[in-house]
């Protein structure tokens, strides 16, 4: 389960992030930030990421593509990234925590995925904010993921374990 959810990142504010203890900001790339085959990061996400610095809250962008992928989109924002990441395997986020030089406890993990984004950044005892997908397709390798989620979802909106949705 996420800690939160929100509709998209840009609704995500420093003040939010500072309210709750937050220091540093781990997010995904597709589907998160931009529409996943969407290469150019957006003014208005710029914009977002020197407000997070400007706040004195880091940021870094853990993501399972390409180096390549991740490096075209984050390089015009300068903001740091980790590729091939094998979320949710534990170590692109530890990896992240690190080089940010914080708690996980300081730390929120952001993205649009249970099984990866959020289970993870629960995995090393982070904060969890799920965002809704930009784009309504995914590539290939994400579809199994979101059948499976969409089932977790149905379960857990059933048993009243979503409390965003009150």
């Amino acid at each position: 389960m996420p800690d939160e959810h929100v509709n998209k990142i840009l609704d995500i504010s420093p003040e939010l992030l500072i309210a709750k203890g937050i220091r540093g900001l781990i997010t995904d790339l597709d589907n998160t930030l931009v529409a996943w085959n969407e290469p150019r990061i957006t003014p208005a996400l710029i914009e977002w990421f020197h407000s997070l610095e400007k706040a004195g809250i880091m940021s870094m962008i853990v993501s399972n593509n390409s180096e390549q992928r991740v490096r075209t989109f984050s390089d015009p924002a300068g903001v740091p990234y980790i590729y091939r990441a094998q979320k949710p395997l534990p170590y692109g986020f530890r990896r992240a925590i690190r080089k940010m030089n914080l708690n996980e406890d300081q730390v929120v993990v952001v993205g649009d995925q249970i099984m990866t984004d959020v289970w993870g950044g629960n995995k090393v005892g982070a904060h969890t904010i799920l965002v809704s997908p930009i784009a309504q397709s995914d590539a290939w390798t994400t579809r199994f993921n979101r059948i499976l989620e969409r089932f977790i979802m149905a379960r857990m909106r059933r048993r009243g374990w979503l409390k965003w949705e009150d």
